[in-house]
């Protein structure tokens, strides 16, 4: 799979049995998410569903970021009509899609991951993070209700109790605390992480497919069962507090860079 000219902040690359797609968008080096990142992850993992060549994939990020949540220059437009139904439908495709997808991924999260690059590294099939990068999912600072997968990912990794201490407080998490808690596989440090992430990613593509894939496909069952049951209720829910009170002053207060007035309105 060469990098197809429709995507326009997704890369690929082949390291032997290794397909290697990097999230670059050009002109952020955080990778925050905007139609264009939002439309080419959602691309992405329909494309891998059909992959037959590669026998894992390395996931990861150019930059400063694996992918550092919404871009709130994005949120303006999503007020436009039909543009959040848009959103959840595509949301909805591009989480289903990753954990259809048969190879094993592995995700190198080279910096930060928050909101959606929290949810889409956290449903890989494994993590490596770099010691300096934090992962997060915030939603409730900025008065949305976590949607993307997170109300779903964090608890199944370390326990509802432990996952609302973060998703109800946005708080984010060090690569060593993410590791101890196992919510990623391994922190390593910064300069490390691509080539130990890559080196597991060889590991997998060198095991039995078929073994692997079914393996994956009767785990990821669960996960599509959580997802069954929570996943439409939290973007519902996130859809009805875009519009809130609360969502427009906690963009109005970050950009008059004072803290947010909440009235549960």
């Amino acid at each position: 799979m060469s990098t197809p000219e429709d995507l326009e902040t997704v890369r690929f690359t082949r390291d032997g049995p290794v397909l290697v797609a990097t999230i670059d968008r050009p002109d952020d080096d955080l990778n925050r998410v905007d139609h264009a990142v939002h439309r080419d992850l959602t691309t992405l993992f329909a494309r891998l569903r059909t992959e037959r060549e590669a026998r894992a994939v390395l996931l990861t990020g150019a930059g400063r970021a694996f992918s550092a949540g919404g871009d709130f220059a994005w949120f303006p437009e999503l007020q436009e009509p039909g543009r959040l139904e848009e959103l959840r439908l595509g949301a909805k495709a591009l989480i289903w899609d990753l954990l259809d997808v048969p190879m094993p991924i592995v995700c190198a999260l080279n910096g930060h991951g928050i909101g959606l690059g929290a949810s889409i590294a956290l449903l890989c099939d494994a993590v490596f993070m770099a010691g300096s990068a934090t992962i997060a999912d915030p939603h409730v600072r900025v008065g949305l209700v976590a949607g993307d997968g997170g109300t779903v990912a964090w608890p199944l990794a370390i326990g509802p109790m432990l996952a609302k201490r973060y998703l109800l407080t946005g708080d984010p998490v060090t690569a060593a605390d993410a590791a101890s808690l196992g919510l990623v596989t391994e922190a390593v440090p910064d300069d490390e992480v691509l080539d130990r992430a890559t080196a597991f990613a060889r590991r997998l593509a060198a095991g039995a497919p078929l073994a692997l894939q079914g393996t994956k496909q009767a785990v990821n069952a669960l996960v599509r069962d959580a997802l069954s049951r929570s996943f439409d209720l939290a973007t519902a829910l996130e859809i009805g507090t875009f519009g809130s009170e609360d969502h427009a002053e906690a963009l109005a207060a970050r950009a008059e860079k004072r803290p947010p007035e909440f009235r549960g309105q």
